[in-house]
């Protein structure tokens, strides 16, 4: 699914027209960035949390070459799926 399917089901959904719902999703992912940015967890009750979490630095290899190379430390956004969103298998 890209983000033009999920405008097409807000517009299902909603009877948005499609300026519409696009600004609504636009919206929604802009909310969405500034949160993590700001090192907000975002928790979507039924579908998971999404939460930034400090990456440790390590050591890395250029595939190529073969050459060692430090990976330095940073922040990273993890996915933790919701009860419901596990247990559709």
């Amino acid at each position: 699914m890209i983000k033009s399917d999920l405008v097409e089901k807000v517009m299902a959904e909603t009877g948005l027209s499609k300026p519409e719902a696009q600004k609504a999703v636009n919206a929604l992912f802009e909310g969405m960035k500034e949160a993590l940015l700001s090192g907000e967890r975002i928790e979507l009750r039924g579908f998971g949390v999404f939460q930034v979490k400090d990456r440790k630095r390590g050591i890395g290899r250029n595939p190529k070459t073969g050459v060692e190379v430090e990976i330095p430390p940073g922040k990273t956004v993890r996915f933790k799926p919701g009860k419901a969103l596990r247990n559709l298998r």
